[in-house]
């Protein structure tokens, strides 16, 4: 995966073998505190969504290095557990300054470190997610298709202006991912995506209004 500043990505994965990531109201919430703590340091989230057995993000990139402490302080006050570095006792964690983490890495670490979690879980062991996460620009036009642009097998037709239109096909695709998956016939139905945030029917911090906007 390769960011740049200031462009809109549409980053997703799923399980190996399309097996389901997540298998119970708690993974997802878990899931979620883990993007909090390693994605919201580099990006804005303009919608994500949380399926059985992947997940989509889209984001706008701010940063795409920056120091680990920064990470660490974060899953602090999240409350995520202090196992996103096992490498690291309590000591190097007070100590560690400097080190400057990708958004690369950061996304790595969040996937590892969940699959930790739901490996102990499950009595299991391996890779839980396919081995290459995507990460699609929908803003610069070198790397957007010019006749078509695909999703999980789901084509949608090029307009005029892509680096315009793609935010909107990828913004209104993982709002309604849910319902194109038959799990619900309204996507305010799906409890784990933002669409309940954009909405404005609950709060969702990960979420970052004025940049939707």
């Amino acid at each position: 995966m390769n960011f740049e500043k200031g462009h809109i990505y549409h980053i997703y994965n799923q399980g190996n073998n399309r097996q389901d990531i997540f298998f119970s109201n708690e993974n997802y919430w878990f899931f979620l505190k883990k993007i909090e703590t390693q994605i919201l340091p580099y990006a804005d989230i303009l919608a994500w969504c949380l399926m059985p057995n992947h997940f989509h993000l889209m984001v706008h990139v701010n940063e795409i290095e920056i120091d680990e402490k920064l990470i660490l302080g974060r899953s602090a006050k999240s409350g995520c557990d202090s196992k996103s570095r096992p490498d690291l006792d309590s000591k190097s964690r007070s100590d560690l300054s400097g080190r400057m983490i990708s958004f690369n890495k950061s996304i790595g670490i969040m996937l590892a470190s969940y699959t930790r979690a739901i490996n102990n879980q499950q009595g299991w062991s391996g890779s839980l997610f396919r081995k290459e996460t995507k990460a699609i620009c929908l803003t610069l036009p070198d790397c957007i298709s010019p006749a078509w642009y695909t999703v999980f097998g789901i084509t949608s037709i090029n307009h005029i202006s892509p680096e315009k239109q793609y935010p909107n096909i990828c913004f209104n695709y993982i709002l309604y991912n849910p319902v194109k998956d038959g799990l619900v016939k309204k996507p305010e139905d799906w409890e784990f995506s933002s669409f309940l945030g954009i909405s404005g029917i609950r709060n969702d911090n990960l979420i970052n209004l004025n940049r939707i906007k």
